[in-house]
Order: C-alpha cells, then structure tokens, then sequence
C-alpha cells in the first residue's frame, strides 16, 4: 500500500509540476515584488504582475513564473511614460527618451506636415523602439503654402523638418489670402485624414501672421474630427497678462466649438491664473487641459519672434547676456552675437532662461497637468538609433531628463509618487483616450487587459544626469522599460528591440474639410450682409 501511495504521490507531484511549467510558460514575462501603482483606480502596493502577448493579464499577491522574471523588489512598478510634446521624433530621440522612461512620445506642437502623415507613420512602422504618434502641423501648411515648400522631402521627417522650413519667415509673418487660408486648411485636413491625432500650432512664432480668426478656423478642423489641437499660445513667452490672454484664445475657441485643446508649457508666466482656468473647466467636463515641464529654462530656435530685441529686452525687460545661452558653445549671447547668428544661422537652437528655479517643483504639484518635455532635437539629430550619446550635442536638458527630473525633484520635495506618475502617464493617456483614441484608452495603467507599457524604476536612485552644459547625458536607476511587454531597456541599457506601435486614428476614405467662403458665413451669421463686406477668414488683414 505504501508503494502504491509513494507511487501515486509521485505521479501526482509530476502532474502537478507539468501543470505548474505550462501554467508558467502562460506568462511571457512576470514583474515580481514591486510596488506597483495605478493612477486611474489609485492602487499602491506590492504586487505580481503578469504579461502575455502585450498586455497585462495579472496582477496578484501570489508569485507569478513565467519565461522571463524581472525581480522589482524595493522598485517602483508605473505605467510607461507618455510625452505630448517631444519634438526629438527621431532614432537617437527615441533613444533618449527611452533611457529615460519614455515608452510613448507625441509631439502636439510642431507636428507634421499634412500631407505627410501617412508617410512618416510608414516610416516607423516595425523599426521604432517606442511608442510614437505626431499631430498635423499648421506652421508646416503655412510653410507649403505661403513659402514653397510643398513637396520637399524633408518634411517627411516631421518635427525636426522645422530646421529648414524655418530659415524662410513667410510662414511667421504672412497674413494669407482667403485662397492661401482655405489652402492652409486643408492641408492640416489631409493630416487628420490620415489619422494624426491632433493638430499642432505653433501660434506663438506665428503671432505677426496669424489672425484670431485663422485659429478659430484651425481649431474648427479639428472639432470636426473631435480632435485636440495643441498651442504654444500666442504670446508665449510673454509677461502674466499676455500668457493668460494666449491661452484664453485658444481655451475660448475651444469651448465655443465644442473641440478638446491643450495649454502646452503654461509653466510660465501667470501660470497659477492658466491652471486655475482650466482646471475649473475640467470640473465641468470639458477635454482641456495643460502641460509643464520641471525646467526654468526653455529652448527654441534663435529666430523666434519672441526674442527679438523689441520684445525681450524692450518689452520684457531682458538682457541676452543673462538669459540665452548656445548649448554647443556653453557661451551667453550679446545683442551683437544675437544678430550676427541671426543672419548666419537662423534656426540655430538655444537655451532661454525665463523663470526662477524655486519654482520647477511646484508645477509638479499641479493637480491635473501632464508633465511634457517639449524635447528638442540634439545634433546630429539623424543619427541611428545606438549612436554614441555622449557624442549629442546642442540640446536642452529636458530632452533627456524631463522624467528623471520629474522623480527628482519629486523625491526632494516630499511630492507624493501617485502624484509623480499621474502627470508623467495618466492624465495624457486619460484626456487623449477621452477624444476616442483608442491606443491612450488602453496605456497609461496598470490594470488586466492594458497594453504592457510598464517602467520599473528605483525611487531613489532614477534621477536625470543631463544639464545645460551637457543636454544629451542619459538618466540613471531604471530598472527595466516595457514597450508593448517586450523589455527595451534592462538595467540602464538599451536593448535592439523595436516593438513600438503607432499612436494614431484610424485613416478615413473622404476629407470633413469645408472651405471658408464669404457667402457662407452670411447665410449662417447674418439676415443679409452687405456685398462687400470681408470679415471671413483673413482677406487682407480683416477679421
């Protein structure tokens, strides 16, 4: 009897063993003994979690096995970061990103040329390592139409096309004809078309040529398709009124045409005013809402109109030699140097420093903001994706280190962490997903059935290591960073794994573009306007 039983034991501790290997291959990959958190239902503990075939399918007290473990003992266990406005949408920029707990990047400013679209997604398709997505530009439609640049390959290239369109200033200063608006229009139509999942302006660059009436018609393209436009405000950079006054225009339109928007890097001037604005319009369900990064300085091209001598030191009251820097040269600019790069190298990038430092970790504590870097591109910005990075030159910090100085700071000023992951992945993923996209509905969250986008990180070590001199440093004190449940970065290296998926909308069949016209707007608006008025979309300078 004893055999038999000793036999039977046997047999079924081998049945069980079988079943525990298969149940174990049931996991791709298991997160073991982190403390996982999850915005959207506020879970915090320690917890297992389990991956297969992309997603998330468990989350248990229990240990989990599986074909690969990644033991997150005394680590943090977020959702991957999201990025609205990371311009640096190239293989090095993704790299960097990466390092730095980036898992999706869009960029909701700059954007991509309309026509375009198609292309640049066909590009990345199953050779990017994260997550990427770009909206339609309106500085680049405006570039097309009003500078020639329709058909140049380089626009292919989106954000970082930016660097040649903008050595021509039709785009900025141009007011366009009723035709040339109409033209505009539609071009940033073919992009939504395409599925960009938003549109992005440039308003602030553009504030000689755009009227308040060009906007609210390229806001109104994008409420057709139920989209976010994003807005570098019209007066940014600007003192506490004129900061408030942009992002008002744009919230305005916003509400009167029913459209989601964002506030992009409120972070200054006025800026408890703007979060305040929108924060009271979230509470009445409205799909606005506002970024900030943890840096107080900016960066841009040096032929912004913004730093011209009338504006910055006349208007605003700078001085060039204390507030923009060359990243390459590490040297601060006169009016002279000003000038002369102006005339040699107008798209050359540069550092502004517009406010006090003490208050880069209060904008942390802002409640319903997403953290977005506003990463720009680092020299050479075309170079592969396992380029040296200590080779980059001449970029801002943030592109690097917006997040490890998120948890940085964070970390120094006592900012509770659901707080931290919140604005680094929740909100975006949240506001995003609330526009019907489906790829932010299902990221952004630690939960079962969620795309396995996951950073697992130490609390206390991740930080940033970039800085002003050296903008291109990667961040440090990532454990492991998961793109669509494949592990992309393991221990602060990144590995040769592209498992980035788009984020976009579906591509239509037929344009909603609906052109402006004069007798239009008198059917809609008026009981019987005179002939000649001209106060449609801009006609030599009307309204």
């Amino acid at each position: 009897m004893k055999a038999k039983t000793s036999l039977l034991t046997t047999t079924f501790i081998a049945g069980l063993l079988t079943v525990s290997a298969a149940f174990a291959q049931d996991y791709d990959l298991v997160i073991n003994n982190g403390r996982v958190i999850d915005p959207e239902t506020l879970f915090d503990d320690v917890a297992n979690v389990g991956i297969k075939d992309g997603r998330i399918v468990a989350i248990s007290e229990d240990p989990l096995t599986g074909a690969e473990t990644i033991d997150a003992s005394g680590q943090i266990v977020a959702p991957g970061f999201i990025d609205t406005h990371f311009h640096f949408q190239m293989p090095i920029g993704y790299s960097l990103g990466l390092r730095d707990g980036l898992t999706s990047s869009m960029d909701f400013e700059m954007g991509c040329a309309g026509s375009y679209v198609a292309a640049w997604y066909e590009a990345r398709a199953g050779v990017t390592q994260a997550n990427y997505g770009c909206a339609v530009s309106h500085e680049f439609a405006r570039a097309m139409i009003l500078d020639g640049s329709d058909g140049a390959e380089y626009l292919i290239n989106g954000p970082v096309a930016a660097y040649t369109t903008r050595a021509k200033t039709g785009w900025s200063v141009t007011r366009p004809t009723l035709e040339q608006g109409n033209a505009i229009l539609e071009e940033i139509d073919k992009g939504l078309m395409a599925g960009a999942p938003g549109i992005g302006s440039t308003t602030g660059y553009m504030r000689a040529g755009i009227s308040s009436r060009e906007l609210f018609e390229v806001q109104k393209v994008g409420a057709r398709y139920g989209r976010p436009t994003g807005s570098h405000t019209r007066y940014t950079l600007g003192n506490d009124t004129t900061e408030v006054n942009g992002a008002q225009e744009l919230i305005a339109n916003a509400i009167a045409l029913g459209a989601p928007a964002i506030v992009l890097h409120f972070n200054n001037p006025g800026w408890r005013v703007t979060h305040e604005l929108i924060s009271g319009l979230q509470e009445r369900g409205f799909n606005i809402w506002g970024e900030i990064y943890p840096y107080a300085a900016g960066s841009t091209t040096i032929n912004a109109e913004f730093l011209e001598p009338q504006s910055w030191v006349d208007d605003l009251g700078n001085r060039y030699e204390e507030t923009i820097l060359d990243p390459v040269t590490n040297e601060y600019y006169t009016l002279e140097t000003y000038k002369a790069t102006i005339a040699s190298e107008p798209t050359r990038p540069v550092v502004v420093f517009k406010m006090p430092e003490e208050d880069q970790a209060k904008w942390l504590t802002l409640k319903g903001v997403t953290m977005a870097s506003d990463g720009v591109g680092a020299q050479p910005y075309d170079a592969p994706w396992d380029f040296p990075m200590d080779q980059l030159g001449g970029t801002h910090p943030r592109t690097a280190g917006s997040r490890g100085a998120t948890i940085r700071l964070g970390r120094e000023n006592n900012i509770p962490m659901m707080q931290l992951i919140s604005i680094l992945s929740y909100n975006a993923a949240k506001h995003l997903g609330d526009t019907g996209l489906k790829a932010m509905q299902e990221r952004g969250r630690i939960q079962t059935g969620m795309v396995a986008d996951i950073v697992v990180f130490d609390p206390e070590r991740f930080t940033d290591n970039s800085t002003y001199d050296k903008g291109a440093v990667p961040s440090t004190g990532m454990k492991a960073v998961i793109v669509n449940g494949q592990v992309t970065v393991r221990d602060d290296v990144l590995l040769p794994v592209f498992a980035g998926q788009p984020i976009r909308f579906e591509p239509e069949d037929k344009p909603r573009f609906v052109p402006v016209s004069l007798e239009a707007w008198n059917a809609e608006f008026s009981t019987g306007m005179p002939s000649d008025f001209t106060g449609a979309f801009p006609v030599d300078g009307g309204n």
